[in-house]
């Protein structure tokens, strides 16, 4: 995310009474001076009610079914837990009806986190009335242990263990993902997020593409280049017409751009925050997250206006770049799409070379000085729209820009606040290393480190 969501503080167990089972298993980890995890609302204190919490939590644990110990801690049926059948489960999938979901043998009730899922709504509610764990299998990278302590906050059911899902035999979606090279820095395997070693940003202001940072959300797709087509289109009141691009249309057809940019996630840095105090969700990114390339391709713009978009007076507001790892897709302002010095492009090459499988093949969105999730991978639709993006990457909470007063997603209205777009100047130090030890003897230390300021603003000094 991009503002810090710290702990709230311990419970007092004299002020928080134990109301049902759900609760009793918070008081008493307050009582032995465990702090909550997160300050998500509580389930209701109806013993009719199975308490659950994120599916996303769900999703964390689901992947984990060949984990065993993780597993095993969340999944473990308590003696209180009343015994519950899917088909009665089937019956709740409406906010009128309470939303209920089962995760291995549990059953939880997700009702009042749906709102919160950072990946947006829709998606949890693919789930409402059934198991999680089909879905989560593919989503692994919320198998951490916060998240797994957020759903154990909302169980009470337990299904008989003849209606349990077995996961054994899923194929594993992740077996085609390219090779990587060993030296990265890893965050999670599946799917696979890594960052460049820390001491190796100095070296080469172009950062080799192996050894470029990795963020991914599903597995990399597998493409066949001859058929390929990147779909130009608008929603309905857009003068754009529909046009469908192979990749030698987008080579031969327009003038070939190159510029050299700079990415970086928005959840880079992360591990600072947390060393801070300032608890986060999400992967515990260290200063690696960012990485620089050579980028060629075609203009946005140049595309756009072959399409038939008025470049001097557009009737739409956003475009939106969707990729062929759905449900991921971003959207970025007009005004930036259509720049003429906005050099927003969509790549082929990177460093002079395709570009590889794990940066977006064959073709990607680059959209310098903008956060790096709006830089779409795998892109085969760009969309002429009125609205931005609809997806949970553009207006969920971990995507907006929050004050550092913000310390609980509780009660807050994201469509109220904008999504991210460009980031603030900042700065890290690479060598020494966090932690080292230098001796004052030495008498000059030699400091390296990267600085970097979105929106095209250059960096003046660092202090």
């Amino acid at each position: 995310p991009i503002s810090p969501l710290p702990l709230p503080p311990p419970l007092d167990p004299s002020s928080h009474p134990p109301r049902h089972p759900a609760d009793m298993f918070l008081w008493k980890r307050a009582a032995r001076g465990l702090p909550r995890l997160l300050a998500l609302p509580r389930p209701r204190p109806r013993p009719q009610i199975f308490a659950a919490a994120a599916a996303a939590a769900a999703a964390a644990a689901v992947a984990a079914a060949a984990v065993g110990e993780t597993v095993g801690r969340t999944a473990r049926a308590r003696p209180e837990w009343p015994i519950v059948k899917r088909e009665e489960v089937a019956k709740h999938k409406t906010a009128e009806d309470r939303i209920w979901v089962t995760y291995k043998d549990g059953v939880y009730d997700i009702t009042d986190f749906v709102e919160q899922h950072p990946g947006g709504a829709s998606r949890i509610m693919l789930a409402a009335g059934g198991a999680v764990d089909p879905f989560w299998a593919l989503y692994q990278q919320h198998m951490v242990d916060n998240v797994l302590e957020i759903l154990s906050q909302y169980r009470i059911g337990t299904l008989s263990k003849d209606e349990m899902v077995e996961l054994k035999d899923l194929h594993d979606p992740y077996a085609s993902d390219p090779n990587r090279l060993p030296a990265l820095t890893v965050y999670k395997e599946k799917p696979f997020n890594a960052s460049t070693p820390i001491e190796l940003i100095p070296d080469n202001f172009i950062t080799p593409a192996p050894l470029w940072y990795k963020r991914h959300h599903h597995p990399v797709p597998v493409v066949d280049p001859k058929e390929f087509r990147l779909e130009v289109k608008a929603e309905e009141g857009i003068s754009l017409k529909s046009v469908k691009l192979s990749l030698e249309d987008l080579k031969n057809n327009f003038p070939k751009h190159t510029i050299t940019t700079t990415l970086q996630c928005a959840g880079n840095r992360r591990s600072e925050l947390n060393a801070l105090g300032e608890k986060t969700q999400g992967l515990n990114w260290n200063t690696g997250a960012i990485s620089t390339a050579q980028w060629a391709g075609v203009k946005l713009r140049d595309v756009l206006k072959a399409a038939g978009l008025n470049m001097d007076n557009p009737d739409a507001n956003h475009i939106w770049f969707m990729g062929l790892d759905p449900p991921y897709d971003a959207s970025i302002p007009i005004k930036k799409a259509i720049d003429p010095f906005g050099d927003v492009l969509l790549a082929y090459e990177m460093n002079g070379e395709p570009l590889p499988r794990d940066h977006g093949y064959p073709i990607r969105a680059v959209v310098p000085g903008h956060v790096a999730a709006r830089q779409v991978k795998w892109v085969n639709q760009v969309v002429a729209s009125k609205e931005e993006s609809h997806s949970g990457w553009q207006r969920g909470v971990q995507y907006k820009g929050f004050s550092a007063n913000i310390k609980s997603f509780k009660g807050v209205d994201p469509s109220r606040v904008a999504s991210v777009q460009e980031l603030p100047v900042q700065s890290a130090i690479c060598d020494p290393s966090s932690n080292s030890v230098v001796s004052k003897d030495e008498g000059e230390v030699k400091v390296r480190g990267w600085a970097w300021s979105g929106g095209g603003r250059g960096v003046v000094r660092v202090g």
